[in-house]
């Protein structure tokens, strides 16, 4: 289902959880790696589809949501 993102012309960030049920890390990985230089893959330890964490992490969902916002931004800035 990702024979779409070969056509895509402007650079991609995936943000991905590990814990993802929707998306397997073993199927996005070759994908993202086959795009190239236009795909960038940021992965989420111990996070779902919707970027929750267990309560057991050393972590909770704000650490997350602040993660991926410095991510979003250093992505940005390297446009």
């Amino acid at each position: 289902r990702a024979e779409h993102l070969a056509k895509v012309t402007v650079p991609m960030l995936f943000l991905q959880g590990t814990r993802d049920e929707f998306a397997e890390m073993s199927l996005l990985k070759p994908v993202v790696k086959k795009l190239g230089k236009p795909a960038t893959l940021h992965i989420i330890e111990d996070a779902d589809h919707s970027f929750h964490v267990l309560k057991s992490s050393a972590r909770n969902d704000g650490d997350v949501l602040e993660e991926i916002v410095r991510t979003v931004e250093d992505w940005i800035a390297e446009m």
